[in-house]
């Protein structure tokens, strides 16, 4: 399920394009000139925020999927599982200045939320052999870093595993 999962959530963000007025979605070969992949970087979690200066550089727009503890629960004894997994997604960008009323940063710094949105319009929904259900339960915005925002996103889906 995991695996299905993240893979899932790296195509569809690795799709994701912005011309720098909105997004859409492209596949590799149809992207219009003056499009930019929208995310930079998708990686597994590993405290990455926390360890910015020690780690090997990634570009942000950066997008890191972390699985939070699973409970899974038997349906039918040893070979049907089901559990509904948290799965937060830690969108990191650049900070880009003061959004205060009168900064002249205001809606450049505002951006981000719109990049948020973009995301849980391409991930909304996403079903595979071994999830369904996937969407949005939570946002946490978190400025306790320097030069970057985080932003993280819970998601939560019904999870299958199944023995053969």
């Amino acid at each position: 399920m995991r695996r299905e999962l993240y893979e899932m959530i790296c195509e569809r963000l690795s799709m994701l394009y912005s011309d720098g007025q909105g997004y859409e979605l492209y596949e590799e070969g149809d992207v219009p000139e003056g499009w930019e992949r929208a995310i930079r970087h998708i990686d597994l979690w590993n405290h990455n925020v926390e360890y910015i200066e020690q780690e090997e550089q990634w570009e942000r727009p950066a997008v890191f999927v972390e699985f939070e503890p699973i409970r899974w629960n038997v349906l039918v004894g040893r070979v049907e599982y089901r559990a509904k997994p948290m799965v937060s997604l830690h969108v990191v960008t650049d900070w880009q200045g003061s959004s205060a009323a009168s900064s002249e940063m205001r809606g450049k710094s505002l951006e981000v939320f719109d990049l948020l949105e973009a995301i849980h319009n391409v991930l909304c929904g996403m079903k595979g052999d071994t999830f369904v259900g996937f969407d949005l339960v939570e946002s946490v915005t978190n400025h306790n870093h320097d030069e970057i925002i985080e932003n993280v996103e819970r998601y939560q889906c019904v999870g299958v595993k199944r023995l053969l």
